[in-house]
């Protein structure tokens, strides 16, 4: 297990070092320009402001960066709900391991690194980090937490359904709403996640990134 630590570590550190592809914008990060306030017309200002407030640009990375491609409306409509599930009764750690499950699914480098950092703020158990970033069984995992990664990993995986059995033990843990709280948080990541990937959004320059190739 220490070589396969060393090993990831080895290739994790060679991938921030690798150039960008040559259709990465080098202050985006991303297939997309920064996209400026001047750059849209009044209606879309609007909506911008939205999103940013009154920072200068809407951000060299990120989903709203390459979500307000989409069009502005869509851009702080999407903003707006990831706002929305950040205040949800869930809390903090459970909408993070949320975001990690649905990163893990994808992929998504950007949202891992950025999760993962989070995860471990909120202090989400180490061990349930570690058995959705290398996809391990959530045996030993607290009640709640392997509950939330199995009803993730139902919902990306196979047929895409959660079982009866799986709903009554989720709506015992976390209630109705927890559950479909979760359930919204991990769409939303999936979501950004699509849009990210398409974009082939990368990390700031200097930043580690967390999750392993696989």
């Amino acid at each position: 297990m220490f070589m396969i630590g060393m090993l990831a570590g080895a290739v994790l550190a060679a991938a921030a070092q690798a150039p960008l592809p040559a259709d990465i914008d080098p202050v985006s990060r991303s297939r997309l320009p920064v996209m400026k306030r001047s750059d849209l017309n009044a209606d879309g200002q609007k909506h911008y402001d939205a999103i940013r407030g009154t920072a200068p640009d809407i951000g060299v990375t990120g989903p709203s960066a390459v979500t307000i491609y989409a069009g502005a409306e869509a851009g702080e409509h999407f903003f707006a709900l990831n706002q929305a599930m950040r205040k949800a009764s869930i809390g903090p750690a459970y909408f993070d391991l949320a975001a990690l499950v649905a990163a893990w699914e994808f992929e998504q480098q950007y949202e891992w690194t950025s999760h993962e950092g989070s995860a471990r703020t909120n202090k989400l158990d180490a061990a349930t980090i570690d058995a959705i970033k290398f996809n391990r069984p959530v045996t030993g995992l607290a009640p709640k937490d392997a509950a939330a990664v199995e009803f993730g990993r139902a919902l990306f995986r196979g047929n895409h359904k959660v079982s009866s059995a799986l709903w009554t033990k989720m709506v015992g843990l976390f209630g109705r709403q927890g559950t479909m709280e979760l359930a919204v948080v991990m769409g939303d990541y999936a979501m950004a996640a699509v849009a990210l990937n398409a974009a082939d959004q990368h990390l700031l320059e200097g930043r580690t990134p967390l999750l392993p190739p696989r």
